[in-house]
């Protein structure tokens, strides 16, 4: 059992993207646990006072109209601050996306997250730590066998098809071909335009996902203005086949165009 030496605060932020500097949260709950065991959990639905765009609500399934008329963060911010106050902080991934992006909505509202002497237990970082994602972990899940020989090209050869069949009969919605294991294993998350995520949807445009000299702007705005980093991209960036020929038909006036669904 894990002893509290005081209280612990475990909380989930959901927003209009993850962009932890620029997006805004449409929803919060905090879990205050005391050392006693006794729970306090206080919930909201934010409103952001910008529209939610679409590739955020299919994540979180939250629309504007949801969020019209409810608190926005400055109005919840002290009962926040309240429910924070004295305690430790935990979530999932909360160190590097929940406390910056709270952090950062805060200071727009005129408020500080108090974070000198809080510690900070993120689960995220301890299931990465704890949990190994190779072939012998996976043969050892699927298979229940310790890899013998395992990094010589043989044995990792033969293990990797165990686990592949295994893992069939595990997930009972994989697909059972070789045709729709290829879809499945090649889909792109629906809120990328190619499979790295360089490039996110952004209200239905594509946006950039990555660096800090354009994170969050459309490609359509970064090839109007800064052609010259699109052409850095191209010949000097070490990108995907997939980003580079969207970069070259940006520079040609043609954009990724997302495809609705029924």
């Amino acid at each position: 059992m894990m002893k509290l030496d005081r209280p612990l605060c475990v909380f989930d932020l959901e927003a209009t993207g993850t962009d932890v500097n620029q997006d805004r949260i449409v929803d919060v709950c905090v879990l205050r646990r005391e050392p006693d065991g006794s729970e306090t959990v206080f919930s909201s639905l934010v409103d952001p006072g910008v529209p939610i765009p679409p590739e955020a609500t299919a994540i979180h399934k939250i629309t504007d109209e949801m969020v019209r008329g409810q608190p926005t963060l400055k109005d919840l911010a002290p009962k926040l601050l309240e429910i924070f106050h004295g305690a430790d902080v935990s979530g999932f991934n909360a160190a590097r996306y929940d406390i910056p992006l709270l952090t950062n909505e805060l200071k727009r509202a005129g408020f500080d997250w108090p974070s000198a002497g809080r510690r900070v237990v993120d689960a995220f970082v301890i299931f990465q730590r704890k949990e190994r994602r190779d072939l012998t972990a996976a043969y050892k899940f699927y298979c229940g066998k310790d890899l013998a020989g395992a990094h010589r090209a043989e044995a990792d050869v033969r293990a990797s098809l165990e686990v592949l069949f295994a893992q069939v009969e595990h997930y009972a919605d994989l697909p059972k071909d070789v045709a729709g294991l290829e879809a499945f294993c090649s889909a792109v998350d629906p809120g990328r335009v190619d499979a790295e995520g360089k490039l996110v949807w952004k209200n239905g445009e594509a946006a950039f996902g990555f660096g800090n000299k354009h994170k969050g702007r459309t490609l359509r705005e970064v090839a109007a203005q800064d052609r010259g980093y699109l052409n850095w991209m191209i010949d000097k960036g070490n990108f995907s086949a997939d980003v580079v020929r969207i970069c070259r038909e940006a520079l040609e006036g043609k954009f990724p165009v997302k495809e609705s669904r029924a």
